[in-house]
């Protein structure tokens, strides 16, 4: 295995880091769902939605780090040696999605959790809870594109 395939695979690794980001979101809306649930079980679609929200920070890391899998060859293909130089623009690629996939997954439970409360209390609020919530994902989004972007860009 050549230095630039271990950066690449480094720049996978961070990418699906993104992951931490949704597993700590979800959790802490989980949180507050379980509680709102225990005393509004009537609540659980519209409390499992916003639950459900700050999970996709953790798909987009993973679309990122099989994209970088798919080009390097190691989906689909045989591992083609990389230049140390491709090597750590895949490492590149992985970090705006990784990054803030794990601030903004957190940051979108955290507002999750909020919308959750909100809900227990108005029901008829949940969707601007969901805007709310919604709201966060729009800086995961653009780390998506980032990463795509520069994905686009690398040749191999």
């Amino acid at each position: 295995m050549n230095f630039g395939l271990v950066m690449a695979l480094f720049g996978v690794a961070i990418a699906a880091s993104a992951g931490i980001g949704s597993a700590l979101g979800v959790a802490i809306a989980g949180k507050a769902g379980t509680g709102v649930l225990s005393e509004k079980p009537e609540l659980f679609g519209k409390v499992l939605v916003l639950q459900a929200l700050p999970g996709t920070q953790g798909i987009y890391g993973f679309l990122v780090a099989v994209l970088i899998l798919v080009k390097i060859g190691l989906l689909g293909g045989s591992a083609e040696s990389l230049t140390a130089t491709q090597g750590f623009a895949f490492l590149a690629v992985g970090i705006p999605i990784g990054v803030v996939g794990i601030f903004s997954g957190i940051y979108q439970g955290k507002i999750a959790a909020s919308s959750i409360i909100m809900t227990s209390k108005d029901p008829s609020l949940s969707t601007r809870g969901m805007t709310m919530t919604a709201l966060v994902e729009t800086y995961a989004i653009l780390a998506l594109l980032v990463s795509i972007l520069m994905w686009n860009s690398i040749a191999v």
